[in-house]
């Protein structure tokens, strides 16, 4: 028997500690696809979309792309922005009713200025068009903030077993085989959903490091049960004050309720009697600037503040300004500034001007004024072959200068904010690693995948800024409570 399956999502992480909305021409600037679009962009790519492709194709399943929109984290989901993306979901679902069953690709921590559970919302909305008999399967980030709604609109949802994500490939794998099976009669799944009252700290969510790898090893203990189809452990997000912030465990078992509750729930003890090493230990700016000289290099810094895959503004200089203040290290870094491109396209490549940097510091806006020799100016498209933290293969900066200072380290300036999941974003603009002492990266985790065959030392730093580690730090007004590390 053939199936016909659609296949939608509305994908984004929203950080609501930074001010500006996420707008539609981030989506546009992002990945806004309908149709075989879908498809074309990401059949041979490392993401759950791939997956899933794969999934359907080797099944003779026919999968009916609808609609995929992901933007750069950042702010909350503007709700005009949000009413476009769900309108324009909804009328592409129209034109190819009905359809056997849906495949669905939210983030899990999706915030819209009128739903804050905005993937809760949009799913079921999903579930209400279509009705209750056809199935909904998905995957979600491992930093999800799950909801009960995101549980209850879905038949089974799959979350990345690996941080930095470069296996969401696999998971698209996972989701649409448990579709599969459903559809051929072979199982009948049923998910629980149980919020830890924790959230783990976001530099200790490197799973193949402790504390995670023995969580992940004790998950696959529990995964062995043979009424056990799915096992799930997302870590949350922090730096989304909603309702359901925070870790949680979803338990898909085979028809089995009881089963799939009573395994989350020694998942959710063997957490909490180890909640204190998820706290982690946080390295101040000075600290790991003083490590570069007892480290084999480059080293890599990991600018926490500033995680664009957090939502962060990719401009924070405070890394930088300490280096000019040392003048000791040959370093690399990257900065969104659009106006000092524009003004380092004044001048040819072997020119030396005045660079004026806008960004970021330690307390508020500030500007920062070097003297720098423009290298070259590109249009910043590059691309990546290999699996990588979020699966993307092409990627775009828009206008991008590379310049390098008096004492021979480079800064790299983007039009457009990338995050940093990929070396190619360096190699691709004629940066070579192996040339500095210090590679700064804006993230905690995620560019560790592209970052660690080239450097051997790295140091994760405890910058300020809407990511930094410290969360209670931030003042919550929607977060549940009792919340580990926030009531002890």
């Amino acid at each position: 028997m053939s199936f016909r399956i659609a296949l939608m999502g509305i994908y984004h992480e929203s950080n609501t500690f930074v001010p500006q909305a996420t707008t539609t021409a981030d989506f546009r600037n992002g990945k806004y696809l309908t149709g075989e679009a879908i498809r074309k962009e990401y059949q041979t790519a490392h993401n759950e979309i791939a997956g899933m492709l794969e999934v359907m194709d080797r099944e003779g399943m026919e999968i009916v792309p609808i609609l995929f929109a992901s933007a750069t984290p950042g702010g909350a989901v503007s709700a005009n922005t949000y009413n476009v993306l769900l309108k324009n979901m909804m009328e592409e679902l129209e034109k190819v009713l009905p359809v056997d069953a849906c495949l669905v690709i939210p983030h899990g921590a999706g915030v819209s200025e009128d739903f804050p559970d905005m993937d809760g919302h949009w799913l079921s909305i999903l579930r209400k068009r279509v009705g209750d008999s056809i199935p909904i399967f998905g995957t979600l980030d491992l930093h999800a903030n799950v909801s009960p709604l995101m549980v209850s609109s879905t038949n089974a949802l799959v979350a990345y077993k690996q941080n930095p994500h470069v296996d969401m490939r696999q998971r698209g794998v996972e989701a649409a085989n448990l579709l599969v099976d459903y559809l051929k009669g072979k199982t009948n799944p049923v998910q629980v959903l149980v919020q830890v009252p924790l959230v783990i700290s976001i530099e200790q969510q490197l799973t193949a490091n402790e504390p995670c790898k023995s969580l992940y090893l004790y998950a696959d203990e529990l995964s062995l049960d043979p009424e056990i189809l799915s096992l799930s452990i997302q870590h949350g997000f922090p730096y989304a004050d909603v309702k359901e912030m925070g870790t949680s465990i979803i338990v898909v078992a085979n028809g089995n309720r009881e089963k799939a509750l009573e395994t989350a729930k020694k998942l959710e003890t063997y957490i909490l009697e180890r909640r204190d090493s998820f706290i982690g230990v946080k390295n101040d700016i000075q600290t790991s600037l003083n490590l570069i000289d007892i480290s084999e290099k480059p080293v890599l810094l990991l600018d926490m503040g500033d995680n664009v895959g957090g939502g962060g503004p990719a401009n924070n200089c405070c890394i930088l300004e300490a280096f000019e203040e040392c003048k000791k290290y040959k370093y690399f870094v990257c900065i969104y500034d659009p106006e000092a491109v524009r003004m380092a396209g004044n001048y040819q490549p072997g020119e030396s001007f005045e660079l004026i940097i806008v960004g970021t510091g330690k307390d508020s806006i500030r500007t920062y004024r070097l003297n720098v020799k423009l290298l070259r100016i590109t249009n910043g498209e590059f691309q990546e072959s290999s699996p990588r933290h979020g699966g993307q293969i092409n990627f775009n900066m828009g206008r991008t200068a590379v310049v390098s200072t008096e004492e021979g380290s480079e800064i790299m300036l983007t039009s457009l904010r990338v995050m940093p999941f990929s070396l190619q974003q360096l190699i691709s603009q004629g940066v070579q690693p192996s040339n500095f002492d210090a590679i700064v990266a804006k993230g905690v985790n995620a560019p560790i995948a592209a970052y660690a065959p080239v450097c051997p030392t790295i140091i994760q730093v405890n910058t300020p800024g809407v990511t930094q580690a410290d969360m209670t730090l931030f003042k919550y007004e929607n977060r549940s409570k009792p919340l580990f590390p926030f009531e002890k």
